[in-house]
């Protein structure tokens, strides 16, 4: 049985930090005209700051560079980056991608203590780059890179960026956090400010009606949601089309055909003092809509996919359409917040020309990508302060925290384990951004503690029910009741208490949560939870598994204690008033159960 510590880390014999040499780099490539020049920095011991400058006496297309390194492949476990498709397990080679509105360009070698033992992050999180290493059997080595300008760029005269190389065997989640804090420090990073509405659970229309919108139908699901602690609703795809086809042929005019009142729609949210949030498919003209045709030679490509093609944000015209059409939904329908979606379609094409003539005020694709979300939320702020806006993965980067205040796991509908994976890998780089689970979906057959298990997957993440609440069944509805008003009543705990997610390597069997009155940890295989000396006097523990047995090491004399123990819609199994000694204790708990532990003061 595998065990973890609550309420602080486990010391165990991780190797010194390696130190990393400041001659350590090379670069590979053909500069031409630049010429290169580094600055080393240390601001603490086990961080080295390597900055690269690269200069032309005259504007220049940048060569394709790749600066390399290695290190000791010595006790390492996993690999962590932000990337939704890899895997945490796999050291022997790894990459990360990233841009702008792409990923976040960061990747980090594990041991199995779960401590860090190399991690590189890069301070240029806005152009292209590629992130790379893997063991090499000649040497068992790891052979790491960083791959620059490796895609169609623009012409420069000089550029920088800096390399933060992390080699302190500190908790992983640590490193992580220090990093996204770096970024955020970043001169043009700071991040966006979060409204309570995106801190709050909420109904989401896309699993439970798709494109089969119907006001009076969204109304009372919202009336129902209310009833068990959901705060609004985010209306999604169908709204803006009477197509139904789950294709994007008819999608850009965003004008609310299927639902013409659509300020009454959203006044009769607001009556029940509920916030409403719009779904926009930010680059998406279908090959069918007025915008296609009046936009024409100003697209950077056509997917023949999704039926549509995909603005070019370097025109300004295109720019000021989406955010007028934004400005609109929040003067004249009211809305508080919009999704905006598909925006990892902002790419060039190979055949796409890089320059700023034309009509187009950039030649660069993502400084305008970089330029239309800035000004998305200057401008909606400067009418709504409190204006909520939702992206998610893959465009979860450090500069999507700048852009918006809301990251969600993308779409993995009745699949809790990786909906977890997902909000996890969110959480560890977004700092105090809200993030937002994908919308939870169960089948009307579903046990209730096991669809109570896609509720506890997420429940470190502010939870989205894509339920037809309306038809579910009472005991369901009782289920999510009760967990959601859990969720509200820890939401300190669970969202801004110190998170500590357990075993990256093998999709995190363990949560926690702590702060000095309360600590939450959620079990999702059989694992022993340590309890530290310093545990807070409140601890629950919440059984995410088939299994009724929950073990807890407590390091010393806990004390009095009530204790108790509910079932997954919050009905009493019993209660008990034990001493709590030192050592190992059991309790049976039912699954998607809770474990309440009280101690007297």
């Amino acid at each position: 049985m595998c065990i973890a510590a609550i309420g602080c880390c486990i010391s165990q014999a991780a190797p010194a930090p390696v130190a990393f040499p400041d001659d350590a780099l090379s670069i590979k490539g053909d500069l031409g005209s630049f010429r290169a020049e580094w600055k080393y920095e240390h601001p603490q011991a086990g961080v080295t700051l390597a900055t690269l400058t690269i200069a032309s006496p005259q504007p220049a297309d940048p060569p394709p560079l790749e600066i390399t390194w290695k290190f000791p492949a010595v006790d390492l476990a996993g690999t962590w980056t932000c990337d939704i498709g890899k895997s945490h397990l796999d050291h022997q080679g790894t990459n990360v991608e990233s841009r702008a509105v792409l990923r976040a360009p960061l990747l980090m070698f594990l041991g199995p203590d779960d401590d860090n033992r190399f991690m590189v992050a890069c301070s240029d999180t806005l152009r292209p780059l590629k992130i790379s290493g893997g063991v090499v059997e000649e040497d068992l080595n790891i052979h790491a890179s960083v791959k620059l300008f490796a895609g169609k760029e623009t012409a420069l005269k000089s550029y920088a960026i800096t390399f933060r190389f992390d080699t302190r065997t500190e908790p992983y989640y640590k490193v992580l956090r220090d990093t996204a804090r770096w970024w955020a420090a970043q001169e043009g990073y700071h991040p966006a400010a979060v409204p309570e509405a995106a801190r709050t659970p909420i109904y989401s229309t896309w699993y439970s009606y798709h494109q089969s919108l119907n006001p009076d139908t969204i109304v009372e699901e919202c009336r129902l949601g209310g009833e068990i602690g959901l705060g609004g609703v985010i209306v999604d795809d169908g709204w803006q089309t009477l197509d139904s086809s789950r294709g994007y042929a008819f999608t850009g005019d965003w004008k609310p055909e299927r639902i013409p009142d659509f300020k009454g729609f959203v006044d009769r949210i607001h009556a029940l003092k509920q916030k409403f949030i719009l779904w926009y498919s930010v680059p998406l003209v279908g090959e069918n809509s007025l915008a296609a045709k009046r936009f024409e030679g100003k697209l950077l490509y056509y997917s023949a996919g999704l039926k549509a093609h995909i603005l070019d944000p370097r025109y300004p015209e295109v720019r000021e359409y989406l955010i007028g059409l934004y400005e609109k939904a929040v003067t004249e329908w009211g809305v508080d917040g919009l999704k905006l979606d598909f925006i990892e379609l902002f790419a060039p094409k190979p055949e796409t020309v890089m320059t700023a003539e034309n009509g187009r005020d950039y030649a660069s694709v993502d400084e305008a990508v970089d330029r239309f979300f800035t000004d998305v939320m200057k401008r909606l702020r400067a009418i709504k302060p409190d204006i909520a806006i939702e992206f998610r993965q893959p465009y979860n980067g450090p500069l999507m925290r700048k852009y918006g205040n809301m990251l969600r796991g993308v779409d993995c509908p009745n699949a809790g384990p990786v909906n977890r994976k997902e909000i996890v890998d969110l959480r560890l780089l977004a700092d105090n951004t809200a993030v937002h689970s994908d919308m939870i979906a169960w089948h009307a057959n579903e046990p209730v503690p096991s669809a109570a298990l896609q509720i506890l997957n997420v429940i470190y993440s502010v939870p989205q029910i894509s339920v037809r609440l309306g038809e579910v069944s009472p005991a369901h509805r009782k289920m999510i009741g009760f967990w959601m008003t859990y969720w509200k009543e820890n939401r300190g705990v669970l969202l801004d208490g110190n998170f500590q997610p357990v075993g990256p390597a093998h999709n995190f069997p363990l949560l926690v949560a702590r702060t000095g009155e309360k600590l939450i940890a959620t079990v999702y295989q059989d694992m022993m939870v340590a309890v530290a000396a310093d545990a807070p006097p409140q601890i629950d523990v919440i059984n995410a598994k088939p299994g009724t047995s929950v073990f807890l090491r407590f390091e010393k004399d806990y004390g009095p204690c009530t204790v108790r123990i509910l079932d997954c819609m919050g009905g009493l199994v019993r209660e008990q008033k034990p001493t709590i000694t030192a050592g190992v204790r059991d309790w049976e708990v039912p699954p998607s159960g809770l474990l309440e532990i009280r101690r007297k003061k």
